[in-house]
């Protein structure tokens, strides 16, 4: 594993640093800053499976950058953040240099705002689709049927082996911490079953304002509404986010769960031809991917 380092000071009196769990409080107070949703718990759940630098001025921690390492030949960025503050200094374009910087044989993953996207651009991502971000009080859904041998039923501690292979099969990468460190935490695990098999599942689980669902893995559609429905209905009358990828076509459904689109991200990949996987119906987060 290539190890971030720390970079010398600019001329600015900017240093880039390594993070360390110490600086999740400032991390924190910085997303705050920008109206983005997380809790500390969201930090430290995110920081726990990865590497990043902060950047600091006078003291004062003024910019974030995480990456996740996945495997030997993924990777993913996110959590990039730069204090309003101190925009428009190239921060973020130091930032990610660094974040990059060992990462050349890996295919890396990132979902960008408007504002990032030229600066990934230039650094040589390209954009593979968008994200739909859904949020807001979910309503109870009708539940989908499913067809003969298919059913939905609690997942338990024998199926993690199983998810941490769906997972992996359906985002193109080894995820196993982070789904073994979800499956422990999540209010309720659900798994999409065939004649005995695990052939999808989803997640309901704490995060920002409220409560969030995914991953979910599905072999179709109809698996994957019927998922997402079951775990809407335990979530029903509180705040709910699904981020999805548009090309799974679920965008009008959600809306009608009381789920509506809020943010629109682009997904972008440098280093390979990561595009969208069909069975993969919603993200854990923008940034984990």
């Amino acid at each position: 594993m290539n190890e971030i380092t720390s970079r010398a000071p600019a001329a600015d009196g900017v240093t880039l640093r390594t993070m360390t769990a110490d600086d999740l409080p400032a991390a924190h107070a910085l997303s705050a800053e920008l109206r983005w949703p997380h809790r500390p718990a969201d930090w430290e759940q995110a920081f726990a499976h990865a590497e990043g630098l902060v950047a600091v001025r006078d003291g004062e921690v003024v910019a974030t950058g995480l990456r996740w390492l996945w495997g030997d030949a993924h990777a993913t960025i996110g959590l990039v953040i730069v204090s309003p503050a101190c925009q428009g200094r190239r921060i973020g374009a130091r930032l990610m240099t660094a974040l990059l910087d060992g990462l050349q044989d890996r295919t890396v993953l990132l979902h960008a705002t408007p504002e990032g996207r030229g600066l990934y651009e230039r650094l040589g991502f390209v954009r593979t689709g968008e994200l739909r971000q859904h949020q807001g009080v979910a309503l109870h859904a009708p539940l989908v049927a499913l067809g003969e041998g298919w059913r939905l039923r609690p997942a338990g501690a024998n199926d993690v082996d199983a998810l941490k292979a769906l997972d992996a099969a359906a985002r193109g990468m080894p995820r196993d911490a982070l789904i073994e460190a979800m499956f422990a935490s999540a209010e309720a695990t659900v798994v999409l079953d065939h004649e005995g098999e695990a052939r999808g599942f989803g997640m309901l689980r704490r995060f920002g304002r409220g409560h969030a669902i995914g991953p979910v893995v599905a072999p179709d559609v109809e698996g994957a509404k019927a998922l997402i429905a079951h775990l809407a209905g335990l979530s029903a009358g509180r705040f709910t986010r699904i981020d999805i990828d548009f090309a799974t076509g679920l965008a009008e459904w959600l809306e009608g769960m009381g789920l509506l689109r809020v943010d629109a991200p682009t997904t972008m990949v440098r280093g390979g031809g990561q595009g969208v996987n069909p069975a993969l119906f919603a993200i854990v987060t923008q940034a984990l991917g």
